[in-house]
């Protein structure tokens, strides 16, 4: 990444982060669109040419949080800091449909924290976290530990005080948010650089039924957290592979628009391309849906597609008549 210019590492930057506020929100059953995110990112980080008009202000705080874990990770943690991530994580003080404590630790009055599954009446409790009246002292323990305490590996760090966190569960909502971004601020810290290139969030959610069990057999065992953080290293491996994938798609996109602009081509095929680049487009193009995407005739839609098919922007698929579609080249020139 380090051999790139700025504005291939700062989309590269901005996927990473979008998707690891997208996957850690899905973690705990919570949908944010891409481009909400995405466009709060750009909007705190002054990236204006990627402004979007819609706004999520849950969506906005997450970001907000993540941000300040990563891009000051050498800023001391604390317990006001903490409370500033949850609040921003809450902006209208609820947790889903129910009203919860803002900015605060947990009490009593909040009830037993229990991760449970299953029916109501035949659930299964997984895991009850510690009482509340002890949460004030667990949480001085671990934020000593976390800035002044062992000079333990970075890396092994990270895994463990997501755990530490987890186990504690010191607010109402939104712990395991906070416990990775407590993950992805070690790794930062780490890695000795703001710029995110991986995502731990993503693997994490693509592993999920895994990532329980093993929080699961961890938080019911003993003091032994050996299983866990080899665990977590091996999905931290795993999260460094799938970057390759997901920053060659960085490099496709920015080769293919280089040659794309040594001759321009008009604002109905850059619309159409754009959404051909996009994570989510499936499927392949013809001249129909050129046209729906592109609010444009069939005829004018097929000339689109002929003038981008002669300059090998676009591909035709073997199969013809009727079925005739079109795809971007596998490879850039």
């Amino acid at each position: 990444m380090s051999g790139l210019g700025f504005p291939l590492r700062r989309e590269a930057s901005l996927l990473t982060l979008t998707s690891d506020v997208v996957k850690s929100s899905a973690i705990e059953g919570q949908r944010f669109e891409p481009g909400e995110v995405r466009s709060s990112i750009a909007r705190r980080l002054g990236w204006e040419s990627d402004l979007r008009a819609s706004v999520n202000k849950q969506a906005d705080g997450i970001v907000e949080m993540m941000l300040d874990a990563t891009r000051e990770f050498s800023a001391p943690l604390d317990r006001d800091r903490l409370f500033a991530w949850h609040a921003s994580m809450f902006p209208g003080g609820y947790g889903g449909l129910r009203p919860i404590r803002v900015g605060a630790w947990r009490t009593v009055d909040s009830g037993p924290m229990q991760v449970v599954s299953g029916p109501a009446g035949r659930e299964t409790v997984h895991f009850e976290a510690p009482g509340a009246e002890i949460v004030e002292r667990e949480m001085e323990a671990f934020l000593f530990w976390f800035e002044h305490g062992s000079k333990i590996d970075l890396v092994l760090k990270a895994g463990i005080a997501q755990l530490w966190f987890l186990t504690v569960h010191p607010f109402e909502d939104g712990n395991g948010r906070i416990a990775r971004a407590l993950s992805d601020m070690a790794l930062a810290r780490a890695d000795g650089m703001p710029e995110r290139y991986y995502s731990l969030s993503s693997q994490i959610e693509a592993e999920r039924k895994e990532y329980y069990d093993q929080l699961e057999r961890t938080q019911r065992g003993g003091l032994d957290i050996t299983g866990w953080l080899e665990w977590f290293l091996g999905c931290l491996g795993r999260a460094i592979a799938a970057a390759e994938t997901s920053l060659s798609r960085v490099l496709y996109k920015a080769r293919l628009w280089e040659r794309i602009n040594e001759n321009p081509v008009n604002a109905r095929q850059r619309l159409v391309i754009n959404r051909m680049l996009e994570d989510d487009f499936t499927g392949f193009m013809n001249t129909s849906k050129y046209a729906a995407m592109a609010k444009c005739s069939r005829d004018s839609a097929l000339r689109d597609i002929q003038s981008l098919q002669s300059r090998g922007i676009l591909m035709q698929n073997p199969a013809g008549g009727r079925s005739t579609s079109y795809r971007l080249p596998e490879k850039v020139a």
